[in-house]
């Protein structure tokens, strides 16, 4: 294997480790969500209207596993949960603005809004 096909070869390993984790309709979202600020799982379903609350738990489960995303619980009647983006989370925030950059880019040129 020449050692322009062992670059190639790693670098689809780790876009197929990236995309594992932010794979899916809302995960990308919930982020973006997250990026304004901690919040409440209410909060996070405010401003992603069309996901129902059985999903944001699951995709909020599945970013707390990737260390995409922490849950405090406080001690507080009745219990507040609030959710936030960790270190590696915020990590993200470079890639987000591209993505979004492209995507602006996109919906001008294809969909034409």
């Amino acid at each position: 294997m020449s050692q322009k096909e062992k670059v190639c070869q790693q670098k689809l390993m780790v876009s197929r480790d990236a995309l594992e984790v932010i794979q899916g309709k809302w995960r990308l979202p919930i982020i973006i969500s997250l990026t304004f600020g901690n919040k409440r799982f209410g909060e996070i379903q405010r401003d992603i209207v069309e996901i129902s609350p059985k999903m944001l738990s699951q995709e909020l489960k599945a970013l707390e596993e990737n260390k995409i995303v922490t849950r405090t619980l406080f001690d507080s009647m009745p219990v507040t949960v609030e959710y936030a983006l960790t270190p590696l989370g915020h990590s993200m925030k470079k890639m987000l603005d591209e993505l979004i950059s492209w995507g602006a880019h996109f919906r001008k040129e294809v969909v034409g809004k």
